[in-house]
């Protein structure tokens, strides 16, 4: 053991020997220590606001996109004309079936199965077709949408886009957007008319909403089922059936099996939205690449500070190593010392990141002025973060204190 300690503060007494050494080196070299730390802040707090801002990004794209549809969605299988062969040409040729409405076919057991399968948390059937809306001169065309209410709403969340009245429909009512209410000077309790085929229906403005897409608030108005399968002439048939499932990036292990099982078209939004899903993955890699590049820039200014520093310790070290300190004691004191750089930086850090995140919250705004994200920080990134600079700190630290440990006492002390 050694008899004497270097002198420090009261409370650094109580501390072990190497933890000691370790903050007394630190305090010695304050020009360089502050150096690292700076370092080490900067990484982490780059690391932490970049992985939350662009979470944060990645979640409201998602949530703004997929509002306003479903998750995985059960289509008819497309049917299709065998042309025979005329002088002219050398085969058949088979096209799809043009201006026909198509029905799941056995909807009800198909939805039942959906309900069933693992993941699906809510199913509703949809009846979609083409119709023209008239009020006086003026003639709109839309997509009609019969649904169920409570099964739709389940689905897409409908109640957090209706700007009046609520998402409710009864057989002589119908919902419609924010622009086809203007274009056709339409409010709650007006009367249009819905016209899609032979067949038509006068029916009441009871409700508007916002989906925050133009063309979606232009041409969707919503009927009951009942209604819209009279309209577009499929008595007791569906066009498509909606489902949202539990785990969103986990949509295709839903839509596969229902595949499989049904023989129909199941699509998730995972396949209908590839080019997102894509951009999102590009953004993931990005970020992964720029935290690769930083962690390994703070981990080489470490490194080089901790060499430098065994240098110029090289005479205390040969003293503690004559005095009795064993080379495992000599390499905790620099493997602690990157530790606590690191530790001290990513608490610094997370601070630092915190206040970027609030800067930019004001800064860059949505376009009707809305704030882009919440500054918040995620814990869990929080303490990651401060775990993984305490590794890097003391990885960086690993061959300087190996250099430090390997010392010859005498020629340290000669030196």
């Amino acid at each position: 053991m050694i008899a004497a300690r270097p002198a420090l503060s009261r409370w650094a007494r109580w501390l072990p020997l190497e933890a000691m050494l370790a903050l007394r080196f630190l305090r010695e070299g304050r020009l360089q220590s502050s150096m690292v730390l700076a370092g080490v802040t900067a990484g982490v707090a780059v690391t932490v606001f970049l992985t939350q801002l662009i979470a944060q990004l990645q979640t409201a794209i998602i949530d703004r996109v997929m509002g306003s549809q479903a998750h995985v969605v059960i289509l008819p299988t497309q049917e299709q004309v065998l042309r025979l062969p005329s002088e002219q040409a050398q085969a058949a040729q088979v096209q799809p079936r043009l201006q026909r409405q198509r029905a799941v076919d056995q909807w009800e057991r198909v939805a039942a199965l959906a309900a069933a399968t693992p993941g699906v948390l809510a199913v509703s059937p949809v009846v979609s077709g083409p119709a023209l809306v008239t009020r006086g001169a003026a003639v709109q065309s839309v997509t009609v949408l019969g649904v169920r209410a409570e099964d739709y709403r389940q689905v897409v969340r409908m109640d957090g886009y209706m700007i009046a009245g609520r998402f409710e429909l009864s057989t002589s009512g119908t919902l419609i957007g924010r622009e086809l209410a203007e274009d056709l000077g339409l409010q709650l309790g007006d009367k249009l008319r819905v016209s899609s085929g032979s067949r038509s229906q006068v029916l009441t403005v009871t409700g508007l909403f916002d989906m925050g897409s133009r063309e979606l608030n232009r041409r969707r108005i919503f009927t009951t089922l009942r209604l819209a399968q009279t309209l577009l002439d499929m008595p007791g048939s569906v066009s498509v059936i909606d489902l949202s499932v539990a785990d969103l990036f986990g949509a295709n292990a839903v839509a596969d099996p229902l595949r499989e099982q049904t023989g129909l078209r199941v699509e998730s939004w995972m396949q209908t939205n590839a080019g997102l899903l894509n951009a999102l993955s590009n953004q993931t890699i990005s970020n992964n690449l720029i935290r690769g590049f930083v962690v390994a820039i703070v981990a080489l200014g470490i490194s080089s500070v901790l060499v430098v520093s065994v240098v110029q310790k090289q005479r205390e070290i040969g003293i503690l190593r004559a005095m009795g300190a064993g080379r495992r004691q000599i390499m905790w004191v620099f493997l602690l010392q990157g530790a606590l750089m690191g530790a001290l930086g990513s608490a610094l850090g997370a601070l630092l990141a915190y206040g970027l995140l609030v800067l930019f919250s004001h800064i860059f705004k949505a376009p009707d002025g809305s704030a882009m994200y919440t500054a918040v920080l995620d814990v869990a990134l929080v303490l990651g973060a401060g775990v993984l600079a305490c590794a890097v700190g003391m990885l960086a630290a690993f061959m300087p204190a190996r250099r430090a440990a390997r010392m010859d006492p005498v020629q340290a002390i000669r030196a």
